[in-house]
């Protein structure tokens, strides 16, 4: 706020609202109708709850709620085991407690990279005190009290909606995603048709009147969590940027692919760009070959010097052009690491001039530049 104020922006506290006339926007609590050539839309995003699920923030809560916490449960059943999750169940085993994992879908952290994953398990569970029920809905979650009554949790099998078990833990945790914040913002007002709470723009963030087929609405953008593009805070501040580019006449469209995303686990997990199951598909929908190169911790000097050699960097690559597609890391400081991979994404560098590019002896990138040079055949030593 200081910052914004600093640069000259007037703040006005309270919910905005559209009244439906162009260039309007009404703050909900005082009725006050505010008047601009240009709206940003850009209320983010709350903490999905799943129907079954009773919510207290004490015994059973959302991510919100999990930093509040005044004490450290024993046993914490996370339900959902995206990044939220597993960055929750980093914490909550280093401070002593056991974790389960509740996940409809088939597979632990079904939205990560396949080999990624199926790492990360080995590195961030199965040394650790959790354990994980699959394909299955915690379909009723009753709060408890703490030391008194335990969490109560049904769980149903994801496919027959059988019953299968019940579990009491000390506390359970609801990392199920997010849901845009939209509601009540006078949407229908301006004839946009949001879905499932999403509204809907075009890639220069302009909001449209629906997700198909929709008409630009003038003056009118959307950024952020609510138009459900990338769910991040740093792809919602490219979106940001985007929009003021296009509101000034300097036309700008966000690359999502070049956008890195990261789990702060310890070892850190970070990406850019699809999946390696996502970039087979690709590369067969358009006919171009994918290629796949790794560079590797343990055989780094710093990340053995740190104690830290597990973990790989899997690079993958368009063989016909070179230019690099997505890029993998599980590893410490991947979080970090991944900005150079991001910036060749974004400018189009092949893995032929990344190879040549020289890396910092001794730290932690040259695992990227044997991945580099091993996309072209060459040796990192």
């Amino acid at each position: 706020e200081g910052s914004l104020v600093a640069l000259g922006c007037d703040i006005v506290e309270g919910r905005g609202v559209l009244t439906g006339q162009p260039h309007e926007v009404k703050d909900e609590a005082s009725g006050k109708v505010y008047t601009a050539k240009d709206i940003i839309l850009a209320p983010g995003s709350i903490p999905f709850v799943p129907p079954g699920v009773t919510v207290d923030e004490k015994t059973v809560y959302t991510s919100d709620g999990a930093l509040e916490l005044n004490s450290v449960p024993e046993w914490v059943a996370i339900i959902g085991s995206g990044y939220i999750g597993l960055e929750f169940s980093d914490v909550y085993t280093a401070l002593g407690s056991e974790v389960t994992f509740i996940e409809a879908l088939p597979n632990i952290m079904p939205t990560f990279d396949r080999e990624i994953a199926k790492m990360a398990e080995r590195l961030l569970i199965r040394d650790r005190p959790i354990d994980y029920r699959t394909g299955v809905f915690a379909s009723e979650v009753t709060p408890g009290i703490p030391g008194v009554k335990p969490v109560t949790i049904k769980m149903i099998d994801a496919n027959t909606k059988e019953h299968v078990e019940t579990l009491e833990v000390d506390a359970a945790m609801v990392a199920t995603g997010r849901v845009p914040n939209t509601k009540d913002m006078g949407l229908e007002n301006m004839g946009i048709e949001a879905q499932r709470g999403f509204i809907a723009v075009n890639e220069k963030m302009q909001v449209l009147t629906k997700h198909e087929d929709g008409e630009v609405v003038p003056h009118v953008y959307c950024i952020g969590d609510a138009n459900g593009k990338m769910m991040l805070a740093h792809a919602a501040s490219a979106q940001g940027i985007s929009a003021i580019e296009n509101i000034c006449g300097r036309e700008h469209v966000v690359n999502h692919d070049a956008i890195p995303a990261a789990c702060f686990t310890h070892p850190e997990i970070a990406m850019v760009g699809p999946t390696e199951e996502q970039a087979i598909e690709r590369a067969a929908k358009e006919g171009w070959t994918l290629g796949k190169s790794q560079g590797n911790f343990r055989a780094n000097s710093k990340a053995l010097a740190e104690l830290e050699g597990n973990g790989i960097a899997k690079v993958l690559y368009n063989k016909d052009t070179g230019k690099v597609v997505a890029v993998h890391i599980i590893g410490i400081h991947a979080a970090d690491l991944i900005q150079e991979c991001a910036n060749a994404v974004a400018a189009g560098t092949t893995v032929q001039e990344l190879s040549m590019m020289v890396h910092t002896h001794p730290t932690l990138c040259e695992v990227l530049d044997e991945a580099f040079k091993g996309a072209v055949g060459m040796s990192a030593h």
